[in-house]
C-alpha cells in the first residue's frame, strides 16, 4: 500500500513537467483541407524550418503574402515538389498560394519566432544577431 502512495505522489509531482520543451516551435502550418487541395501534400520538416510541398501534378508557382501585404516568397517552380526555407521570413502570419493551373491552393504558415542568436550572456551586454 505504501508503494501505491509513492507512485501516486511521483505521478502528481512529475505530471506538470510533461509538456515542457527545450525549444519552442519555429513555425506552425495550417493546411488547406479542401477536397480540391488534396492533391498537394503540405508539411513542415522535422525541425519545422522548411516548408515541403509535393504533388503528382505540376506546381507552377508558389508565393506568400505577409501581414503587411508584401510578398516575401515568389517562386516559379515548374516541378512536382519544392522545399521553401522559412528562416528568411519575418515573424507573423504568411498566406501561401500554390498555383497548379487552373487551381490555386491557399494555406497559412505562422512564423512564431525570429531567427536570432544570443551572443553575450551578461545582462548588461546582451546583443542579438540576425542570421
Amino acid at each position: 500500500m505504501k508503494t501505491v502512495y509513492v507512485i501516486i505522489f511521483l505521478v502528481l509531482i512529475t505530471s506538470p513537467f510533461c509538456n515542457l520543451q527545450a525549444q519552442n516551435e519555429f513555425a506552425v502550418l495550417e493546411k488547406n483541407v479542401n477536397v480540391r487541395a488534396k492533391g498537394l501534400i503540405q508539411k513542415l520538416n522535422a525541425t519545422k524550418d522548411t516548408l515541403l510541398l509535393e504533388s503528382k501534378s505540376l506546381i507552377n508557382k508558389v508565393y506568400s503574402v505577409n501581414m503587411n501585404y508584401k510578398r516575401e516568397v515568389d517562386l516559379n517552380v515548374r516541378d512536382t515538389s519544392v522545399k521553401i526555407p522559412l528562416k528568411e521570413l519575418s515573424q507573423g502570419k504568411h498566406v501561401f498560394v500554390a498555383v497548379q493551373s487552373p487551381v490555386r491552393i491557399v494555406f497559412v504558415v505562422k512564423i512564431l519566432r525570429d531567427n536570432s542568436v544570443l551572443l553575450a550572456m551578461e545582462e548588461d551586454q546582451l546583443l542579438i544577431k540576425k542570421e
